[in-house]
């Protein structure tokens, strides 16, 4: 039986404690959460023990479930890497790049699993068009929300645009070569909304534009690459395929273009898209991950790599150095 500890019981955090709760051989101890309205209300709904000690609640378990604030991120994680605790950390892992090599050092000392909360990476869209991804080499990303006030203590780039970072640098598996980017600040003190554009060493080049002062919500990714054009629409969990038709393709794809004789065939697909709970599916990853022994869906360093480049295209739009 996994012990568990949960830190934050806010808006996200109650969807993980829901989605916890359904896990086999997860025992939650306990959840530590400083607002007293908010944690007398999950203590009575969920009958869960409310513990006003950090270090307490971390002592008495295996792992633990940071959604706290990014702000808060760092001293949680610290606390229980140096206990060689299991850590899941929502997104960014932490809130600056020195607390992000910091935890890199302790997970590699503590020898433990950790596991970034970068939720898109278990869309059920992303997943069925996964397996068609070979070599993009044009990425063109839409992220728009409406506004909410939560989230807002970091800038649009790291609050939504980060979830595409992740998945761009997941795919196009480069080192980033240039970052061209700009943002404006409406609504808050930080940028609410930014278009970047990432040019990589391999050639390919990704356009990622993020905003949270949009009228509609929309989380599109469109990814070209030879022979084929993939689209994902992560909102509407709807994936699309435009290729080159193959021997192979004849009960994946639905129909073909019309072509002249001789010409290559265009095929038209809509994979099949299992519907899914997308962070159950993290959290228990998280868990296999740690029963097993093998690697977590999302790690340290794929956090801090979305996060190494968050921080660069803030640099970009501020021309201020961040730490």
């Amino acid at each position: 039986m996994l012990k568990l500890g949960i830190f934050g019981v806010g808006h996200l955090g109650k969807f993980h404690l829901n989605n916890w709760k359904e896990i086999k051989d997860v025992e939650i101890v306990g959840f530590y959460d400083p607002n007293d309205d908010i944690a007398n209300e999950v203590a009575g709904k969920y009958n869960l023990k409310r513990f006003a000690d950090i270090d307490e609640l971390i002592s008495l378990v295996d792992a633990v479930d940071v959604v706290t604030p990014t702000n808060h991120h760092f001293a949680i994680c610290e606390k229980a890497l140096r206990k060689s605790k299991h850590v899941f950390v929502e997104k960014p892992m932490a809130a600056t790049m020195k607390e992000a090599s910091a935890l890199l050092k302790l997970v590699k000392e503590a020898k433990v699993k950790f596991q970034v909360g970068h939720v898109e990476r278990f869309n059920p869209a992303f997943i069925a068009a996964q397996k068609y991804t070979k070599q993009p080499m044009f990425v063109e990303v839409h992220r728009l929300a409406q506004f909410n006030p939560r989230g807002t203590e970091v800038s649009v780039v790291l609050d939504l645009m980060i979830h595409d970072l992740d998945i761009v640098l997941s795919l196009v598996k480069s080192p980033v070569k240039n970052i061209y980017a700009s943002g404006v600040a409406v609504m808050t003190d930080t940028p609410d909304i930014a278009n970047v554009r990432i040019e990589f060493n391999n050639g390919c080049v990704a356009n990622i534009t993020a905003s949270r002062i949009s009228m509609k919500k929309m989380r599109k990714i469109r990814l070209f690459q030879r022979d084929a054009y993939i689209g994902i629409d992560l909102l509407t969990k709807k994936s699309e395929i435009i290729k080159i038709k193959q021997p192979e393709d004849v009960d994946v794809f639905a129909f073909d273009l019309d072509t002249p004789k001789g010409k290559k065939t265009i095929a038209v697909a809509n994979p099949q898209v299992e519907e899914n709970n997308a962070i159950l599916m993290e959290l228990q990853s998280f868990v296999d991950a740690i029963n097993n022994n093998t690697p977590t869906a999302v790690n340290e360093i794929d956090g801090f790599l979305a996060m190494e480049v968050g921080h660069q295209i803030m640099e970009k739009i501020s021309g201020i150095k961040l730490q």
